[in-house]
């Protein structure tokens, strides 16, 4: 069995590395922060088995402008780095087009579909207070902003993914929590949350500690190749020698892999969330206006809501206007709630053009198996890319196709 090395420690790496060490492998994790701490530690906590639409889609061209003149707009780009962002932006708006769409959901939802279960697999015991199938409500609050996302509801249907229609009275039979500002809703039973995803990666992490894995504090700087392979990686600390590398460094792995010679179009999608009180009268599931682009979900700690998209690059400071814009939104649908956030939070969502992740093997490296650009849907895709990595390295018939996801479609 092989000495493995994975870059990262969040929920992509945690996941490869508890499936690699269950087939026998040793598994070290390099990261500079503590498993979950990273993009991992704020996401939304969907686990959307229904969560098959990409960023782009037709039309978005005409959204565009306002992404730098609007700095409250859903997606947001910062007009002094738009110069390093543009080969990206550019392949962003082609994966739009059409013909494209359909084959995007469906491996979307390849990737999607077995989340829970997957997840069940590594938590265990503990899977019953992190994981919860309460169902989603995408909310409109109007039939011109319902009509808006006939596309998606479009590729829901024809990828057989179950939902409802629910008229205004039904929307607040099921969350009394909401005010009265949402004439329609799609309700997804099938989908759900994660109550505490920091607590799911820490959970995913001691196991791999109790069984002999190891969790290394420092950032990979290099590779040392030899003969189309790597035999180290370098790091901080020193050079920790390897049988094969999984890179699930996320944001930052199109540095690393530029290391390897691999061009990989990878963006930092920045995302905020905030962290307020409960109201009074909680919500029961993952609550989604698809105007607004942002989700609210019931957490341990509170309600968290997590959205917006801003590209301003890996190095600029956290945005704070963007955080704020979150609660004040959140107060809108939340008649009653009156209390200041918690905390205030910002990650880098790492983001491929087309929204497809890339999992599989370096084009160029016999004992490299790349795994990250999971974009928003991290926490969805997580416990499958996880298992699909470990069939790959294990040459056995992998857990679903993995083609749509590989290195050198771009």
């Amino acid at each position: 069995m092989a000495n493995i090395a994975i870059v990262g420690a969040g929920v992509i790496g945690a996941s490869c590395a508890a499936f690699l060490q269950r087939d026998g492998h040793s598994v070290t994790i390099y990261d500079p922060l503590p498993p979950g701490e990273g993009c991992s530690f704020g996401n939304a906590g969907s686990i959307g088995p229904g969560s098959v639409v990409p960023l782009s889609t037709p039309g978005i061209v005409r959204q565009a402008a306002s992404w730098i003149t609007d700095p409250d707009s859903p997606l947001w780009i910062d007009w002094r780095y738009l110069p390093r962002a543009l080969p990206w932006l550019t392949r962003f708006i082609a994966a739009g087009a059409s013909p494209r769409i359909n084959g995007i959901a469906k491996a979307l939802r390849l990737l999607h579909a077995d989340s829970f279960e997957n997840y069940r697999k590594l938590l265990g015991i503990n899977a019953k207070s992190l994981l919860h199938v309460s169902g989603q409500l995408y909310l409109y609050e109007s039939d011109a902003a319902f009509a808006k996302d006939t596309l998606g509801q479009q590729l829901r249907a024809a990828l057989g993914i179950r939902s409802e229609i629910l008229g205004p009275d039904e929307v607040r039979q099921l969350e009394p929590s909401l005010g009265p500002r949402f004439s329609k809703a799609i309700y997804l039973p099938d989908s759900g949350h994660c109550s505490n995803p920091h607590r799911l990666v820490a959970t995913i992490a001691e196991d791999i500690a109790r069984n002999g894995g190891r969790f290394v504090r420092t950032s990979v700087k290099d590779f040392e190749q030899h003969a189309g392979e790597v035999r180290a990686v370098v790091t901080d600390v020193g050079r920790m020698p390897c049988d094969m590398v999984v890179i699930a460094a996320g944001a930052w792995s199109q540095r690393l892999v530029g290391r390897l010679g691999l061009r990989i179009p990878i963006e930092s999608l920045r995302g905020y969330h905030v962290m307020l009180p409960m109201p009074e009268t909680a919500p029961k599931r993952p609550l989604y206006p698809l105007a607004a682009k942002i989700m609210m979900t019931p957490m341990e700690h509170g309600l968290r809501v997590a959205g917006t998209a801003e590209i301003a690059g890996l190095d600029a400071p956290m945005n704070e206007r963007r955080a704020s814009t979150l609660g004040k939104i959140a107060k809108r649908y939340f008649p009653s709630m009156t209390d200041e956030p918690i905390s205030i939070w910002m990650g880098h969502r790492p983001a491929t053009p087309d929204s497809l992740p890339v999992i599989g093997p370096s084009p160029q490296h016999r004992n490299v198996v790349l795994a990250f650009g999971h974009g928003q849907t991290g926490l969805i895709g997580g416990s499958t890319t996880g298992l699909l990595v470990s069939d790959l390295v294990a040459s056995r018939k992998p857990t679903i196709d993995p083609y749509p996801y590989r290195a050198n479609r771009f």
